[in-house]
């Protein structure tokens, strides 16, 4: 399953950066990343994602997105691996406001304001700010 997680979301690299998008070539944001591999898994999404702003300070949605992870993936405590969604703490935010797919134990692929849909390096900072690790649950 790890494989074509990391097909679906190398599929959005080089994707523009849009708010609430989930299009691969077209835009996207870190949830969007997130949908996009979602609809490339299973045909279609679980549920309709209700408007959030981009201002990671937004207090309506915290913890909207570690409430989403919790109900629609699984919960991986076992060591980093390709194809695990990772959530992180911006800004110093106590709630997770970004999130990724793993590469591998030291890259990851997110969406980033500005840069689009990117490869990146799995640094001490962003490893600091990990505060959640999930997979995506077997088809059947």
């Amino acid at each position: 399953m790890s494989d074509a997680v990391v097909a679906a979301a190398r599929e959005f690299l080089g994707t523009p950066y849009r708010h609430q998008a989930s299009l691969a070539g077209a835009g996207c944001d870190c949830l969007g990343l997130l949908r996009g591999v979602w609809r490339a898994l299973y045909g279609g999404e679980p549920m309709v994602v209700p408007p959030y702003r981009a201002d990671m300070r937004d207090p309506g949605n915290a913890g909207a997105l570690r409430r989403a992870a919790e109900t629609l993936l699984v919960a991986e405590h076992g060591p980093l691996a390709a194809g695990q969604v990772v959530l992180f703490r911006l800004g110093g935010m106590a709630e997770p406001k970004h999130c990724g797919i793993l590469l591998s134990d030291t890259r990851f692929i997110h969406a980033q304001e500005r840069l689009g849909v990117v490869e990146a390096d799995l640094t001490e900072p962003w490893a600091r700010r990990v505060s959640g690790r999930f997979v995506f649950p077997e088809r059947n």
